[in-house]
């Protein structure tokens, strides 16, 4: 028990940091945005590069920052249910749903990815446009990144919450609270 909670720690802190540096790549890309206007509307001047730079931020944005989200429980859930859920039947539903969805379709996305990727690189592909950036198959070397990394969180995360179930229930005296878990809320 005691190797998987650190395990749970290194990878949370890979994502949290990961997450806290992908996230000042939306100030850069702001820039970006207001420097292609600027140049394009106001100056006349036009940069094919520059405009594709803000899909690469874009997309490396989106991409990386998927674990992070998901270790912050930021995607959308439809919790009808859910809310009322208590702990640990919360855990339970995002055990499984680590088993049985996420897991298999970070893999499947990683799989059928691969031999996209692997043939851009084989060509080390460019852009289409003249003077687009050159860097076509490390753009798209995301799409391997980004199964990875969300695989990664939701390993943690359905690690976690097997932990949680594995708990034992604490009981509650009349008068006395309960005592506290061996660090059970510090996952």
């Amino acid at each position: 028990m005691k190797f998987l909670r650190i395990i749970l720690k290194i990878i949370n802190a890979l994502t949290e940091t990961t997450g806290r540096v992908i996230a000042w790549l939306t100030l850069v890309m702001v820039f970006a945005v207001v420097t292609v206007v600027v140049t394009r509307y106001f100056l006349t001047l036009g940069s094919i590069a520059l405009q594709e730079s803000v899909t690469y931020l874009h997309c490396m944005v989106f991409m990386l920052g998927l674990g992070f989200t998901l270790k912050h429980d930021g995607h959308v859930r439809v919790d009808i249910f859910y809310r009322g859920f208590s702990a640990k039947h919360k855990a339970l539903v995002d055990f499984i749903g680590g088993i049985f969805f996420l897991m298999p379709v970070c893999v499947l996305l990683f799989v059928t990815s691969w031999d996209y990727v692997i043939a851009s690189w084989s060509i080390r592909e460019t852009s289409a446009e003249n003077n687009g950036l050159p860097f076509v198959y490390l753009l798209k070397t995301l799409m391997l990144v980004m199964p990875a990394t969300l695989l990664l969180q939701g390993l943690a995360q359905t690690l976690k919450n097997g932990l949680l179930l594995l708990q034992p229930p604490l009981v509650e005296v009349v008068g006395q609270s309960a005592p506290a878990s061996n660090g059970g809320s510090a996952l």
